[in-house]
């Protein structure tokens, strides 16, 4: 039997893709937020994919203030942004 593929939805096109092949924003206990590549680190996470465009409508219609029921500092979204930069070059 295949093993099942975890599934997670993009807070930015709204739609289910595999864990794998996308990107966590994490807030740990603290109340920090960080950018996981991983998907190890601890905390509450919402996923998105890759991408600019997934990340600006996540900014835009406030995907990720939804998820973490609180409003999500600027700086995460220009690290994202940056990151997404360095990876596709």
């Amino acid at each position: 039997m295949p093993r099942k593929i975890p599934l997670r939805k993009c807070t930015g096109c709204q739609e289910m893709k595999a864990k794998k092949e996308m990107v966590r924003v994490i807030k740990d206990i603290d109340g920090n937020f960080d950018i996981d590549f991983t998907g190890k680190k601890s905390g509450r996470g919402a996923y998105i994919c890759p991408n600019l465009e997934c990340l600006q409508k996540a900014q835009k219609s406030k995907g990720l203030e939804r998820s973490f029921k609180q409003a999500v500092p600027k700086e995460i979204y220009d690290k994202f942004k940056l990151e997404l930069e360095k990876l596709h070059g």
